[in-house]
């Protein structure tokens, strides 16, 4: 460390200076802290501040700063040194806006404050400014998985930004399911009649685009590499196999129709004039505007029933749980074909829920104007009868059951992604020691998509009912693989206009993607941040925890089964840190030591002072936020705790728990995000898997014989503003009810 030179920044901004005594953390910072310049500042975030700030850097040689003011969530453009290794003392937020500005609050109050400052030269001591990624990858072409109109559109945003772009299309035409409508729902107002589909001009575009490759009749064969270094092999009908490079990929291979054969209870396969709406759109084309004709003998239909939510919203065995957004305005504008074409025809929409999405009502009042019937009801059969069909239904506004006869039955059923293999899906297919190894052959019984070589699988983890990966919450294109983004129906059901929306978001986190790879910066959600893990390697067990619990595939092993780290795949949460029983993965600016030693570093009163100390770990992504605002409200909580941000509660290592509590802390808090199928973590897994590492932490309190309260785990959602500072509030009454830690002085 004797390179370095560390300075500390003092504000007494924002009643920093009325409440505090800023002299006093100068000093501490200085002699406790060994900080080599300390200065205080009546407005640091000012121009002056800021430059006295840069002129240190440039002329005294600092290497490592301390500011002690605001959250790190504040003003950060005006802190921004990124050619120095910086920490943040939150004496605003975290202390003054906190506590109560009372004589009898000032002096558990400047012990905060004090131990702040104590915490952030401890951690200053042990960080380094990250030098980058030094294998970072450059290369800025993006693919595009599948040629429908989430594709299509990808790629031509993607192109407009001044991207090289790769389409690859399965099948011999681009287009996709869009390409099979007659017409489209309209996109705008009036919201009146459909419109065309408009996928003629999508193709063109793509053809006419000298950015833009294609590749038709082609799949992906294999996937390997990473973000700003993928290498891609797409194999052609032909056989032949072309290896191409590119630095992000979307995935947008859409959907396929629920399978209508398993509602044989509706009429499906029983009769051809029962038709799944995908066969509408077939015989509208056919009939090209002029009035459609029934299957069964080519007359001409007088009489349709549109029967909603057909295998979809219902928990029975084979249907779909889900409701796939489009199929109400679907089922609106395919009963105008009808109507337009001869306005005569009987024409009826059976449902139990009328959803319009887009548009609002403007589209169903334009069919009840031009004559469609909408009926409330659930249909219980569909039978033929003398040449005709009846719909027998439960009218639920009569409450009486009734008979709808028709020429035609048009099921509404949902959609269905393509999303290729799950991860369950291999483990019945191959062995657990198969599943460990990135090069293992897999059988899988569905066709993959991207055929990725990970040791997680060859497709992008499935989320519930089958759809592709994507942090639907927080950052809706991300998935668990950097670099690779979800878009349109395969990441949740929608229609045409939801899918161009999305498509064009997947192609702005693609371009982030190539850009923040080129020079060696992690992506979402700590974009930006040039740090990347390392480890000892004569320290490591070989256990292999870091590689199995890393959420993003990031970590494998080499023939001597050592962790070898993918940086450009890493996303920076430090779960692999977390992880590791021996302690020997770390980043150059946030470590087990750059933790552990604010965690020692708070005086620790004695027992008789009547004062406990509560750490708690706090998720930098949600709780952080949460205690912040809170803050900016005026929420009390209690002085006795010590708040430390972590970037996930997956990179909590159970050293700092042992730390804390031989150290003399009362009690641990852990708040992170909240976990489960509807999860909120930024890194997916983190918060899960800290609960299960707490859980053991349970069985080490009993051997001790410390109360299992002693450490606590909450998950918090960002809006819960008012509960945190509740949850520590009732955290410090019970640990004032359960005593101090017994091992508090040895």
């Amino acid at each position: 460390m004797s390179d370095t030179k560390t300075a500390a920044y003092i504000c007494k901004g924002c009643g920093l200076g009325e409440r505090l005594d800023t002299a006093q953390l100068a000093n501490l910072a200085e002699s406790e802290g060994k900080c080599a310049i300390t200065r205080q500042h009546d407005f640091l975030c000012n121009q002056d501040g800021v430059g006295t700030i840069r002129n240190d850097i440039d002329n005294e040689g600092v290497t490592h700063v301390v500011i002690a003011a605001c959250s790190r969530r504040a003003k950060t453009e005006a802190f921004n040194f990124d050619d120095v290794a910086l920490t943040r003392a939150n004496l605003r937020e975290g202390v003054v806006w906190v506590r109560p500005d009372s004589e009898e609050a000032r002096e558990t109050t400047q012990e905060m404050a004090d131990d702040y400052v104590r915490m952030a030269c401890a951690e200053i001591q042990y960080m380094h400014q990250p030098a980058g990624n030094q294998e970072a990858g450059s290369n800025k072409r993006i693919l595009v998985v599948g040629g429908g109109v989430s594709g299509m559109t990808a790629a031509l945003e993607s192109s407009k930004a001044g991207y090289e772009v790769l389409v690859v299309e399965k099948t011999a035409e681009l287009g996709g399911w869009a390409a099979k409508l007659h017409r489209r729902v309209p996109t705008r107002e009036p919201f009146a009649d459909p419109q065309d589909a408009g996928v003629v001009e999508l193709i063109k575009a793509i053809n006419d685009d000298q950015n833009v490759q294609v590749f038709l009749n082609s799949t992906i064969v294999r996937t390997s590499g990473a973000p700003g270094r993928f290498s891609v092999d797409i194999g052609t009908e032909s056989g032949t196999t072309t290896t191409e490079n590119v630095g992000a990929i979307i995935q947008a291979s859409g959907f396929r129709n629920y399978d209508a054969s398993q509602l044989p209870e509706l009429g499906f396969g029983q009769s051809p004039d029962v038709v799944d709406q995908a066969g509408l759109e077939e015989l509208a084309k056919q009939a090209n505007g002029k009035p459609i004709q029934r299957p069964s003998d080519g007359k001409e239909v007088n009489s349709v029933v549109f029967i909603q939510c057909a295998g979809q919203r219902s928990n029975a065995e084979g249907h779909l749980p889900y409701c796939s957004g489009h199929c109400c305005n679907t089922s609106i504008k395919q009963a105008m074909y009808f109507k337009d074409a001869n306005p005569g025809v009987d024409t009826v929409v059976m449902f139990d829920d009328l959803r319009t999405p887009g548009n609002g009502e403007d589209f169903y009042r334009s069919a009840q104007r031009k004559g469609v019937i909408f009926t409330k009801g659930k249909p219980q059969g569909v039978n033929k009868n003398n040449g005709q069909l009846e719909v027998k239904f439960h009218d639920m506004i009569l409450d009486e059951d009734a008979i709808a006869k028709a020429d035609l039955v048009v099921l509404a059923t949902g959609q269905v992604p393509n999303s290729g293999a799950d991860i369950e899906q291999l483990a019945a297919a191959s062995d657990s020691e198969d599943t460990q190894n990135e090069n293992a052959e897999l059988t899988v019984p569905v066709d993959s998509i991207l055929n990725l070589n990970y040791r997680q699988g060859p497709d992008l983890p499935h989320l519930r009912h089958g759809f592709s990966d994507s942090h639907f919450i927080c950052f809706p294109y991300e998935t668990r693989r950097s670099g690779i983004y979800t878009c349109g129906p395969v990441r949740r059901p929608m229609d045409i206009a939801q899918a161009a929306v999305d498509a064009t978001g997947a192609a702005l986190k693609a371009i982030q993607a190539v850009e923040n790879a080129s020079v060696g910066r992690a992506a979402h959600p700590r974009s930006g941040d040039l740090s990347f893990p390392s480890f000892r390697k004569e320290g490591c067990t070989q256990c292999k925890r870091c590689t199995v619990e890393c959420p993003f595939g990031a970590i494998d092993e080499d023939e001597e089964r050592y962790p070898v780290f993918n940086e450009s795949r890493c996303r920076r949460c430090g779960t692999c840190m977390g992880a590791c029983p021996v302690r020997v993965i770390s980043f150059e600016n946030y470590s087990v030591d750059t933790v552990g030693q604010q965690v020692k570093a708070v005086d620790m009163p004695d027992e008789f002072d009547e004062k406990p100390r509560i750490l708690l770990l706090a998720c930098e992504n949600d709780a952080y936020p949460a205690l912040d605002m809170a803050a900016q409200q005026g929420l009390v909580y209690s002085p006795f705790v010590r708040i430390l941000p972590v970037r996930c509660l997956g990179s909590v290592n159970a050293i700092w728990i042992s730390d804390a509590l031989n150290s003399g802390y009362d009690g641990i808090m852990l708040m992170g995000c909240k976990k489960g199928d509807d999860y909120q973590c930024h890194f997916v897994k983190g918060s899960e898997m800290a609960y299960d590492r707490m859980g053991k932490i349970d069985d080490t309190l009993q051997q001790l014989q410390l109360e299992t309260e002693r450490v606590v785990t909450h998950e918090v959602e960002i809006t819960d503003i008012h509960r945190v500072p509740q949850l520590i509030n009732e955290y410090a009454a019970k640990i004032d009810e359960i005593g101090m830690n017994p091992f508090k002085g040895f």
